[in-house]
């Protein structure tokens, strides 16, 4: 399946002096399969090893990691002669190695004339545990793996990037919708109101996109077999997988704080403040109880973070509130099987009369907006106004209005432009593209078009 990142994999391979590059994201959203297939469409060869199933490669690198050595190692092994600039190298699961880790710093200096690229489905969280565990020298309650020692994260030697489910757009594209994508794009530049047969044929197509979501087997099951329930028996089996990372990945006592967590989400996001609150994954909980899991949840990748702004002014990374957040999944489709939402009402998002699609609305709107490389951030004022997103362009933040249904209010955004002087608003409803009064709509079906600015 299409995916925009392989235009950035392109330019890092076209890039003079690239480094080695790591590929991070949650699990399950195609980072090995991207990487697999961009290895065999653009080299000559191509060598991956994953590191969780190989351990004779993590025995090799736990004596040697002289990129010289490697490479012989590597030939022998795979039988296959590496060639710099004709091999890509994939190193998948590299956060269960910190030897291979530590091996693209040497790489990066030494023999930078190798393509490697690394993918890291927890690395943050990793990256992190190990500098705990350096510190509080404890190995005592966590299993003995691999992924147990310090990792010293290359800074500075290394590309980056990171990989989302698919967007609505890839959605598109993968279902057989590319003259539709290519159509929203094009009214979305124009502010031209869609013809209403495409507009009401586009936001069907976003609804199933809420009950499939955008994880790769999940979208690949749909486009197979049409089969809703194909897909949250996929969806279900990720979800399985999160959990049991949360043991392998954190001592006893942080994995139920985490799973406390997690799984308080749904409830969080029902609330019609949807602050995330300590107390609803326990009586009593608090930061200080809590921290901890909930930055392990954002490291993972499985989880998004918006933070609080408590005004309109650039840069907003001044006036963030650290305190005030709300946590949505990376994945909308996720968030539905994991809240139990009957598919039919998702189905019927933008008419049926429910509290939580406007969650499940918001949800999707934020993880489009985090896919395109915007922050997070939302604003209210000391009184009741309160806008789900507010964006910074380079010279003016723009408020963003979202609502499930054709039904819209403008008090909140109203309240925005006039004290902060906004040239620009958005409003993302079931509407069709529109602009007037300085509020440009945009129908849901279209968020993907919205770029960090």
């Amino acid at each position: 399946m299409k995916r925009k990142i392989t235009e950035q994999l392109v330019a890092w391979k076209n890039m003079p002096g690239h480094k080695p590059l790591i590929l991070q994201g949650a699990r399950q959203v195609g980072k090995s399969y991207i990487l697999e297939e961009f290895g065999k469409e653009y080299y000559k060869t191509c060598v991956r090893v994953s590191l969780d199933l190989v351990p004779e490669v993590r025995n090799f690198l736990k004596k040697n990691i002289n990129p010289q050595e490697i490479i012989a190692y590597l030939e022998s092994l795979y039988n296959i002669r590496i060639v710099p600039h004709e091999t890509l190298i994939i190193l998948d699961e590299i956060q269960d190695c910190k030897r291979a880790l530590l091996a693209l710093k040497y790489f990066q200096e030494e023999y930078p004339q190798y393509d490697i690229m690394a993918a890291g489905s927890l690395l943050g969280v990793a990256v992190n545990r190990g500098e705990k565990m350096s510190e509080e020298k404890d190995m005592d309650s966590v299993a003995e793996t691999e992924s147990d020692e310090d990792f010293s994260y290359p800074v500075g030697k290394v590309d980056e990037m990171f990989l989302f489910p698919m967007d609505f757009e890839e959605f598109l594209w993968a279902t057989g919708n590319l003259v539709l994508a290519d159509e929203i794009r094009r009214h979305y530049e124009n502010d031209e109101a869609m013809p209403d047969s495409l507009h009401r044929m586009a936001l069907d197509l976003y609804q199933k996109y809420l009950v499939v979501g955008g994880m790769p087997e999940s979208v690949r099951k749909y486009a197979e077999t049409n089969s809703y329930i194909e897909c949250r028996t996929v969806q279900q089996a990720i979800l399985s997988g999160y959990d049991a990372d949360m043991s392998k990945y954190a001592n006893p006592t942080t994995a139920v704080k985490i799973r406390a967590c997690w799984n308080s989400i749904p409830a969080q996001l029902a609330k019609e403040n949807r602050k995330f609150q300590y107390k609803l994954a326990r009586k009593g909980g608090t930061a200080k109880i809590f921290g901890e899991a909930i930055n392990w949840l954002i490291l993972s990748g499985i989880v998004l973070k918006c933070k609080l702004v408590t005004h309109g002014y650039i840069p907003l990374s001044a006036y963030e509130d650290d305190s005030d957040f709300k946590i949505y999944l990376s994945d909308v489709g996720l968030l539905g099987a994991k809240a139990q939402m009957p598919v039919p009402m998702l189905l019927n998002a933008s008419s049926v009369d429910n509290t939580f699609l406007g969650a499940v609305t918001e949800n999707y709107v934020g993880q489009a907006l985090k896919t395109n490389g915007i922050d997070l951030r939302y604003w209210k004022n000391e009184n009741t106004a309160e806008l789900e997103f507010v964006i910074q362009d380079d010279t003016d933040v723009i408020p963003v209005e979202v609502k499930k249904g054709t039904k819209v209010k403008a008090i909140s955004m109203n309240t925005f432009v006039k004290e902060y002087n906004s040239s620009i608003a958005y409003r993302i409803s079931s509407r069709n593209f529109g602009f007037a009064n300085g509020i440009k709509s945009i129908p849901l079906y279209a968020v993907f078009c919205i770029n960090r600015i």
